[in-house]
């Protein structure tokens, strides 16, 4: 899908309060940049925001950081955190491949991958966010005992991930095909996209991802 460019959107990004402009010189020092050693979690693909949003506000004791490559759904999110009062979460615009030249080893305790472009063409399987090539990236700098956790309404990509992810030396530790139908329900935080696709019926999958 063509995402529509909003004029201003980087020189905005450039110049909000909200984003870390320089993050790979926070790398091995993020407890220090956030003033405290609260768990570090991350939210690859942030959209407009409202997932991880959400969950700072209920977890003031995490840090949470919002990965997003594109300036004008960063935007969106910057707006909406602009209404809000946290100190525990800040926003990057960088592409996912260069996450191991940000963080530093055993610095996430926690990935969220929701609703990511699923790639349908087998050539374009290495950009999938549960593609071999993007776990070794994930691999460097995820805790021992950390976890990825995904969601998506495409089921072509939930089982090419059910396969990926084990075949990279991680092991799926649950996952359901129906999520809002199964015990991973509790204390779910809905996305935007998650909030229109259960409107419509549509089932959502999801699985909870550690080292093998």
């Amino acid at each position: 899908m063509r995402l529509r460019h909003i004029k201003g959107a980087e020189e905005t990004i450039a110049e909000s309060p909200y984003v870390v402009q320089e993050p790979k010189a926070n790398k091995g020092r993020w407890h220090e940049f956030f003033g405290n050693r609260n768990p570090i979690e991350i939210e690859i693909g942030m959209g407009k925001g409202k997932f991880i949003m959400e969950l700072a506000e209920r977890n003031p004791d995490i840090n949470y950081i919002g990965i997003e490559r594109y300036s004008s759904v960063l935007l969106r999110g910057l707006q909406k955190r602009a209404k809000l009062d946290l100190k525990n979460i800040w926003f990057l615009r960088l592409d996912a491949l260069e996450l191991a030249e940000v963080f530093d080893k055993d610095e996430v305790s926690r990935i969220y991958l929701n609703f990511s472009d699923p790639w349908p063409k087998d050539r374009h399987a290495k950009r999938r966010l549960t593609s071999d090539r993007f776990l070794a990236v994930y691999d460097q700098f995820l805790c021992p005992d950390g976890r990825i956790e995904f969601k998506t309404d495409n089921q072509d990509l939930f089982r090419y991930s059910l396969e990926s992810i084990p075949e990279a030396g991680w092991r799926i530790d649950a996952q359901t095909s129906d999520l809002h139908n199964s015990g991973l329900a509790e204390g779910n935080v809905m996305t935007e996209y998650e909030t229109r696709f259960v409107e419509e019926g549509k089932p959502i999958c999801k699985l909870i991802a550690s080292r093998g």
